[in-house]
């Protein structure tokens, strides 16, 4: 069972806040471990174990990212971390500039360099949340595509690679 099923929910990379919050409190009511303490063993073990279901679904389903990558593992387009695939060749083309000046800021700190790459990054990031929304807004498994599916699959795969720049970016701001 998914965790959208858990919840009564169509997977969606969006979903009704409301109601997973509500479905998520109902959950809670009904299956948390102390409202169980005089059942037997086996009913306790199992109320726990649901319990535990309800707050990692809530935990997954209520964050964007964690629900794109969640609807992408179910999908069977992410796997372990050794087996992700290749980001596309063009993109990592673009990343050639701003790998460089990460390189010439390790050696040299320049401020205006500093500067310069991360207001790149920037852009970047902002074009790629930009230019996915309109699919992440309007995808549900009822209706899409397996090509949207590759399409939110880059679009998350690019994004980590620009989290892991802005990481190694935020150490020079430290110096």
């Amino acid at each position: 069972m998914t965790y959208f099923e858990f919840f009564g929910l169509p997977v969606s990379f969006q979903v009704d806040a409301t109601a997973s919050q509500k479905r998520f409190y109902q959950n809670s009511r009904q299956y948390h471990p102390d409202f169980h303490t005089l059942a037997d063993p086996a009913k306790q073990e199992e109320m726990l174990e649901l319990s535990t279901v309800n707050n990692q679904a809530w935990k997954t389903l209520s964050d964007p990212d964690r629900r794109i990558r969640y609807v992408l593992e179910i999908k069977g387009l992410l796997g372990d971390e050794t087996a992700q695939p290749a980001l596309p060749q063009a993109f990592l083309m673009e990343m050639m500039d701003i790998n460089e000046g990460l390189m010439e800021l390790e050696f040299d700190f320049d401020a205006d360099r500093y500067a310069t790459t991360l207001q790149a990054l920037e852009s970047l990031e902002k074009d790629l949340a930009s230019g996915i929304q309109p699919l992440l807004h309007t995808w549900t498994e009822a209706e899409g595509t397996e090509e949207q599916l590759q399409q939110v699959r880059d679009f998350f795969l690019k994004k980590r690679y620009l989290l892991r720049i802005r990481e190694n970016l935020s150490k020079f701001a430290l110096a």
